[in-house]
């Protein structure tokens, strides 16, 4: 089984579009979202339209659960005062340009969701998806993380050997097998981090005893997405932060 795994699309139209086109491309058996839909681009409404009109089943990032609830911050990480500052003026963006449809289906979105690509009427592997880790969507899960930490995550979700568990939330992604288990970055699709402005995802290959993560790049209309931020009144700076791939 083929399973698409888009993350962190952070309202980035232009590339959840360009995404999905190349996933129905491949021709793959499902596609599931591994959360933050929102923040930082001027598309919340329309990304989470396009999400719900494809049926994309997918869980609660930081972003998506603290805008359907309101709460004070997105509870990201910061790097330095200006850039919390940024954060504090996306998140108010969000807020006030999210409407009660989309805050709704925020609201909704699972923290966790287990499947079965061979299945649930045998003991097969598991593919255990979350936005951060099992246990917080707003905890940061590096690819520097020891291996034990890795473990200590894998007991929370009750993995075992074969399983795959699958989360986002960095914008890096990266794949280590650990005592069998997979652990799987799926990176971002409309805001990397690692230097590449191309929008990342992840097409996963399970069965019959066979895990292959595969770390996709597409390429989307970067101009219109900058202009589009730029049009709106969200710091212009978060253009020039998608053009760079996140680098400095």
């Amino acid at each position: 089984m083929r399973i698409a795994l888009i993350s962190d699309i952070h309202a980035n139209l232009p590339a959840l579009e360009a995404v999905l086109a190349d996933v129905e491309a491949r021709q793959v058996d499902a596609t599931c979202h591994l959360g933050d839909l929102v923040g930082y681009a001027p598309w919340p409404n329309e990304v989470i339209g396009l999400i719900r009109n494809r049926n994309i089943p997918g869980v609660a990032g930081n972003y998506d659960s603290t805008v359907a609830t309101n709460y004070k911050h997105c509870g990201c990480k910061y790097e330095d005062p200006k850039q919390e500052a940024q954060s504090h003026q996306s998140f108010r963006w969000t807020l006030e340009h999210t409407d009660a449809v989309s805050k709704a289906f925020l609201g909704s979105l699972p923290f966790r969701l287990d499947l079965r690509p061979q299945g649930g009427h045998h003991s097969g592997s598991s593919l255990i998806l979350v936005h951060g880790t099992p246990t917080l969507n707003t905890v940061y899960w590096t690819e520097d993380r020891p291996d034990d930490f890795c473990l200590k995550m894998a007991g929370h979700a009750g993995a075992k050997s074969g399983d795959v568990i699958a989360f986002g939330h960095t914008h890096v992604p990266w794949h280590r097998e650990i005592n069998g288990i997979h652990f799987v970055n799926t990176g971002s699709v409309g805001r990397p981090k690692d230097g590449d402005w191309r929008a990342g995802y992840v097409l996963l290959t399970m069965g019959s005893g066979t895990v292959i993560p595969e770390i996709v790049r597409v390429e989307y209309d970067l101009d219109r997405a900058m202009a589009g931020i730029r049009a709106s009144t969200l710091p212009g700076e978060f253009a020039d932060f998608l053009k760079r791939g996140g680098k400095n």
